[in-house]
């Protein structure tokens, strides 16, 4: 049946498997269309407009951008998320819902005790050591209104990639201390926000010490563009105490005030889909995770896919433990009945039967199949050497970088490098840490992955050593050229590899009047060595790296420490240790 003359709607940009239903096709060859055309994308993965329109030309149809109202167009970034979900709902059924908050911000400056704060004026003490330790998302009520709290720091979720935190909210508190001000990591915080189009409350915290100076703190966040509301810009920025719990209700209040001026809503009618927040697999109760509804109203016994994990609901709980029969939107849920363990920030969406389940299941692994066919590995040193040999024409890039301002003019100078005979193409260009999912792009479109500023997640590391990804890492933007130039030109010299030797967790810390303060730890993988490079991690952010400079068991120096030993770490110039750190020792090779 030919399709010649019809036109379908299409957004600014849709997921593949959505694409495919609209023009009733099969998601396999949709993406088998899109290799072809040079674009190498998976079932879940968001195509621009110009794209789509390109493949469902290929089925005889015309695309035609759907309407969008002139106050959209004018904004910048991505569509939020939460707009993306109820974009096909009715109008007329749309019902304000709680507002989705996560709070992002530099280590140290006070995340986790504000998110403490905010608990405890609502959670009673009681109700400590239940699930509400595990759930990773959590609601507190301010003047008869709820309020949902992603409870986002040293979360899987937030940690593989930091921006997932700011798009699947609608508000972001971005937690500034008034004695240290704007840091690097507030500035990717900003970044990330900026990108996500999500609106930004500042509490500014520790304005009680003494040492607080709040207006170099404004002052630096509006050269950010975050002007602050009392000095006439559109930022709300609220004086907060984490510790002595000052401030917290006009905190909430603002968030109540963000969140009415941007009409968030949702239809609890609707379609229910929603965001994989945590999941993990216990030995008795089988896979436990935690959703956050964004549309529609989830119910026990309802089918539920999320990725390529599926199952019947058998219980739904509250974030306080408590059984209930159903859920509606911005609501944090913990589920039992999923057949396998989705991962943090997985879609998910309610189906009709557990056939339709197992269908769209099956459907994705096909997808992840047909990726991995014909799949060749490809490093920067092997480069040049295809390139003789005909088999590759130019060199494929993913870029992080660890803020935009670094962003930018990397992609910048790579692209001028990419204007020679072998041509370079950037895939992917974003902030953030490398995750899973740039290991999974660069493995099915045979690019290396190039790193400013950033590290790899652990899990990123594994599945790129297994997948065969190049990763380079540079905290110098001219040796990363360099080296890009060198591989261009057929030039590059061996590189330094990183490799982690072992993990210790920080037990109790001490001083020693040698060594300063010493960090006391249990080894639980590989083995620490004396002289080696050392991380450390605190919250899932890094607060050290150097050098181990000292290592002892029991009384005694020793050179290396192996897994299920305990031993007194010592870091060079270094004192700020707190219990509960990880430390990750590695060499560079």
């Amino acid at each position: 049946m030919s399709n010649n003359g019809t036109k379908i709607e299409l957004p600014a940009s849709i997921v593949i498997r959505d694409l495919a239903q609209i023009i009733e096709k099969s998601p396999i060859d949709l993406i088998k269309k899109l290799m072809t055309n040079g674009v190498m994308a998976t079932i879940n993965q968001t195509v621009d407009f110009d794209t789509a329109a390109i493949v469902v030309a290929e089925y005889g149809f015309e695309a035609v951008a759907e309407f969008v109202e002139e106050e959209a167009k004018e904004e910048v970034g991505e569509v939020p998320l939460w707009r993306q979900m109820i974009a096909g709902e009715d109008k007329s059924h749309l019902k304000a819902r709680p507002p989705v908050v996560t709070i992002l911000g530099h280590v140290d400056h006070g995340k986790t005790s504000l998110l403490d704060a905010i608990r405890s004026t609502d959670v009673a003490a009681g109700e400590a050591g239940g699930i509400t330790q595990h759930i990773g998302a959590y609601q507190v009520e301010m003047k008869g209104r709820l309020i949902t709290f992603l409870d986002t720091p040293g979360h899987a979720a937030f940690t593989q990639m930091r921006a997932r935190g700011a798009q699947g909210a609608d508000i972001v508190i971005l937690v500034v201390a008034a004695d240290d001000g704007v840091m690097p990591q507030t500035r990717e915080a900003i970044a990330h926000a900026k990108a996500a189009r999500v609106p930004i409350v500042v509490a500014l915290n520790k304005v009680d010490k003494p040492n607080a100076n709040p207006d170099r703190a404004k002052q630096q966040l509006a050269e950010m563009e975050l002007v602050p509301d009392d000095w006439g810009g559109n930022t709300m920025v609220v004086s907060v105490s984490a510790t002595k719990k000052q401030g917290i209700d006009d905190l909430l209040e603002g968030v109540l005030l963000v969140a009415d001026s941007n009409d968030i809503k949702a239809n609890p009618a609707g379609k229910v889909i929603g965001t994989i927040i945590e999941a993990e697999l216990d030995k008795s109760k089988g896979v436990l995770a935690t959703l956050l509804v964004q549309n529609g109203t989830l119910e026990a016994g309802d089918v539920v896919v999320a990725g390529t994990a599926y199952g019947k609901l058998r219980a739904i709980n509250d974030f306080k433990g408590k059984p209930i029969k159903k859920a509606g939107p911005a609501t944090p849920v913990a589920v039992m009945g999923l057949s396998d363990v989705p991962s943090a920030g997985d879609l998910f969406e309610v189906v009709k039967s557990e056939k339709e389940a197992r269908v769209i299941v099956t459907e994705r692994l096909d997808a992840i199949k047909v990726q991995a066919q014909s799949r060749k590995k490809l490093s920067l040193e092997d480069l040049f050497a295809n390139v003789q040999a005909g088999e590759a024409k130019e060199l494929n890039l993913i870029v992080k970088a660890d803020v935009q301002g670094s962003l930018d003019p990397i992609v910048t100078e790579l692209n001028k490098l990419g204007e020679g005979e072998i041509g370079l193409h950037i895939l992917h260009a974003e902030t953030g840490n490398i995750g899973n999912n740039d290991v999974m792009l660069a493995s099915a479109s045979k690019a290396i992955i190039i790193g400013f500023n950033v590290q790899a997640d652990v899990d990123a590391r594994r599945m790129a050593e297994k997948e065969g990804v190049d990763i380079r890492l540079y905290e110098i933007i001219y040796r990363m050229t360099e080296d890009i130039e060198k591989a261009l030109n057929g030039m590059l010299e061996p590189k330094l590899v990183e490799k982690t030797l072992g993990k210790a967790q920080v037990l109790q810390v001490f001083s020693a009047s040698k060594f300063g303060r010493v960090a006391g730890c249990k080894v639980t993988d590989g083995e620490l060595k004396r002289g080696a490079k050392v991380r450390l991690y605190r919250s899932g952010d890094i607060v050290y790296e150097g050098d181990l400079s000292s290592l002892r068991h029991e009384k005694e120096d020793v050179k290396e420490i192996r897994q299920g030993f305990e031993c007194g770490v010592g870091f060079k110039s270094f004192n700020d240790i707190q219990p509960g750190d990880t430390l990750v020792c590695y060499i560079v090779e």
